[in-house]
């Protein structure tokens, strides 16, 4: 059975679908076969970041109302073998509801070692769809006030759903612009605010978002990469120092 695994933020602009398609292509690395799933509808993108959305003809709505069978609507990313994607609807008219959710997910995660979910920014419509399944939470926060202290709401709610493990990943960190900002003392105390035991830091790197953008792969000797890599072993148990 796949380890199901909701990347959620608090506001939207933290880069959670770009941490969703970079941890994905680390996870294949590792050698495990991942769906990412994207909750997010009406506002799609993971379909872009991983360059299949001109072959998009179905996505999970047409699963749930009988269009297709689920494998017609999970379309291989083809840059990264062994790398998935099942796409959100287009319309937030057509979002799946929580129920339907978990029976989809508790299908699909037979077929994969990892299943990862793009959940919609903050906790309004469509969060509880997609953390519904999850054996473990990821917050994705910048190291800025207003992001840091709406991780303290995702937090509460996540907890009220009993998902067992949830962990945070500071992303695009810039230490010159966080010292320069001078809100926090340093890194400790974002963590501390935040309320939530630190998985990973991904420095801000311009080369990931142009791949992403691109719809090429979110790999080689990249900083974010890198950060990327001891996340996904971090998930996959390895003892991996959080500090280089």
């Amino acid at each position: 059975m796949g380890k199901v695994t909701v990347i959620t933020s608090g506001k939207g602009g933290t880069g959670k679908s770009t941490l969703a398609a970079g941890l994905g292509a680390a996870l294949v690395r590792r050698g495990s076969r991942v769906l990412i799933i994207d909750c997010d509808a009406g506002m799609r993108g993971i379909d872009l970041m991983l360059g299949v959305s001109g072959e998009l003809v179905f996505d999970i709505a047409d699963i749930v109302i009988g269009n297709c069978p689920p494998d017609s609507a999970i379309y291989p990313c083809k840059t990264v073998p062994e790398l998935y994607i099942l796409p959100a609807p287009q319309n937030v008219r057509d979002k799946v509801s929580p129920y339907i959710m978990k029976q989809l997910v508790r299908v699909l995660e037979k077929y994969y070692d990892h299943i990862l979910i793009d959940c919609p920014a903050g906790i309004g419509t469509g969060f509880q769809s997609a953390a519904v399944s999850a054996h473990r939470a990821i917050i994705v926060a910048n190291a800025e006030p207003l992001s840091v202290r709406s991780c303290d709401k995702v937090r509460s709610r996540l907890k009220e759903m009993n998902i067992p493990s949830i962990l945070l990943v500071i992303n695009r960190f810039n230490e010159r612009k966080f010292r320069k900002m001078n809100v926090f003392p340093d890194l400790d105390a974002v963590i501390d605010r935040s309320g939530v035991r630190l998985l990973g830091i991904v420095p801000e790197d311009n080369a990931v978002a142009s791949l992403t953008q691109r719809g090429e792969p979110v790999e080689g000797r990249l900083k974010a990469v890198y950060a990327f890599d001891r996340i996904a072993a971090r998930l996959d148990g390895v003892h991996v120092p959080l500090e280089d």
